[in-house]
């Protein structure tokens, strides 16, 4: 595969990732904890999609195609991970008398409960949008790059999402008193902010863009109830990697963590040597490890292990 290839894929992916950290990022800021069951929101936005398009060879894709249908199931994927979530935080995390530890433990109930719930519903089996398959743009495989429209879609819809995030944060007033909040917790209380709508829409955004994730992977790969979950820990690694707390950083880590993922088997030609046998008898000249698709996770989290141990707080920080 060309390496164009692989940073147009790893583009896309990064998209997905990008939405997903800087979600959790968000909710861990003013929320004040680290949300495990992110991944399975990701996953509740990609299933309500799935009902939108309808199963493969069923009518929802038929009827509803694209462009149109993609943003009507985004839209209906966006809309069920926000309600879910809101929910959630209704009846579950708020009531709870704990602290940041307590509500975390909790969000690993919250995931299973949702993985279960979806596999009920959906079995356990791998499934598509019931969308038909498109061919790659035809203007761009001379160049080496085989994306479709659906990958094109990907990256602009996570794009104008980003963008309306970023607007929002540093130009209107809910985004100061969100960053004030996530700064500050007890000064923006005192200083008049109604922190409890604050965190709510908080966990609508971060929900929100948590449930666009899960649509786009959904449309990157396939659907499976575990789907989320197996993503949750590169989201992580990217907030982690950009500095906890950050929503920029988490934009960052999240496209450096997308891009390495796909860029690995670029690596599956190195061969790491050592010239044991000039020492050791019995022993050949050269030990080598192939670096295949399989370590891509693993080097995703080498790379961030490696940027912590120069940038204790991530490459942005704490700051929102």
């Amino acid at each position: 595969m060309p390496l164009l290839e692989y940073l147009a894929n790893g583009l896309v992916f990064s998209s997905i990732i990008v939405l997903g950290s800087i979600g959790l990022s968000l909710i861990y800021s003013i929320a004040g904890f680290a949300n495990f069951a992110h991944g399975d929101t990701m996953t509740v936005g990609a299933y309500a999609a799935l009902v939108t398009f309808g199963t493969v060879g069923g009518l929802g894709g038929a009827v509803l195609g694209l462009p149109y249908g993609f943003f009507v199931a985004l839209l209906v994927g966006l809309s069920a991970a926000v309600v879910v979530a809101l929910v959630t935080e209704r009846f579950v995390y708020k009531p709870l008398d704990v602290g940041s530890i307590g509500l975390l433990i909790t969000s690993i109930g919250v995931a299973f409960v949702y993985r279960a719930v979806v596999q009920i519903r959906f079995g356990a089996d791998f499934t598509r949008y019931g969308i038909q398959a498109v061919r790659p743009i035809e203007a761009l495989v001379p160049y080496g790059i085989r994306v479709t429209v659906h990958d094109v879609a990907i990256v602009i819809s996570a794009f104008v999402l980003v963008a309306g995030l970023h607007v929002l944060l540093q130009h209107t007033d809910l985004g100061r008193k969100m960053r004030a909040m996530a700064d500050n917790p007890d000064l923006a209380r005192v200083s008049g902010i109604r922190t409890n709508r604050i965190k709510l829409l908080a966990w609508v955004i971060g929900a929100g863009l948590a449930g666009a994730g899960g649509v786009f992977l959904g449309l990157f790969n396939q659907l499976a109830p575990r789907m989320g979950f197996n993503l949750l820990l590169l989201i992580f690694a990217a907030v982690i990697l950009g500095g906890i707390g950050s929503v920029y950083g988490a934009m960052l880590g999240g496209f450096l963590i997308g891009m390495i993922n796909q860029l690995t088997p670029i690596l599956s030609d190195i061969r790491l040597l050592t010239d044991f046998g000039a020492y050791l008898p019995y022993v050949p000249d050269s030990v080598g490890i192939t670096i295949g698709i399989e370590y891509a996770n693993a080097i995703a989290f080498v790379i961030m292990v490696a940027v912590l141990l120069v940038r204790p707080n991530g490459i942005a920080g704490e700051a929102v």
